[in-house]
């Protein structure tokens, strides 16, 4: 399932097929014989060898799911991890990424910190209180986040504070992520 037996046999379904082929036969069928061919399978798409790994073991060797998301996140003007470390202070940028956590600290006053993930490093985002409030149901339940907001860079470190959260969980189809959430 986790397709470390791809290099073997070809691809994905090749190898479950050759692995659910080595049972011993029940002790009714021992002495007989049987011939099959081994079926065309057909070799799975880079998508759905994603989801299989995501569903496997959560995460994936192959490319960032957001990899094959970016022509679209282009088309709606989001910026990578990596172009974020061009932006100057003060710069207003629209990001996309997977929630890998979220965390709000007692002593924070209602502050959330969430870290983004895309194919090309982590965004470090800051929602204020009262854009918690009135998107709590994006910032919650968002598996894939795309955020506005202005960038807050002081001694090298980078922070998008956010402006403006939409969920855009519905791009992922059926892959599922999960983050780590800290209360």
């Amino acid at each position: 399932a986790a397709g470390a037996l791809e290099a073997l046999v070809g691809n994905r379904h090749q190898a479950n097929w050759a692995a659910l082929g080595i049972e011993k036969p029940l002790p009714l069928l021992a002495e007989t014989t049987v011939q099959e061919a081994t079926p065309l399978l057909s070799v799975p798409s880079e998508g759905a060898d994603l989801i299989a790994d995501y569903a496997s073991l959560g995460l994936t060797l192959g490319r960032h799911p957001l990899a094959l998301l970016r022509p679209q996140l282009e088309r709606q003007r989001c910026i990578t991890a990596a172009m974020l470390t061009h932006s100057r202070d003060g710069d207003r940028v629209r990001i996309a990424g997977l929630v890998i956590s979220r965390q709000r600290p007692g002593t924070a006053t209602g502050v959330v910190f969430v870290t983004l993930e895309d194919e090309t490093g982590v965004i470090n985002l800051i929602v204020w209180s009262s854009l918690v409030e009135a998107q709590r149901r994006e910032l919650l339940h968002a598996r894939l986040l795309s955020v506005i907001g202005d960038v807050q860079s002081e001694s090298g470190v980078i922070h998008v504070i956010a402006k403006r959260l939409e969920d855009r969980t519905a791009l992922l189809g059926r892959l599922e992520t999960a983050s780590r959430d800290f209360h």
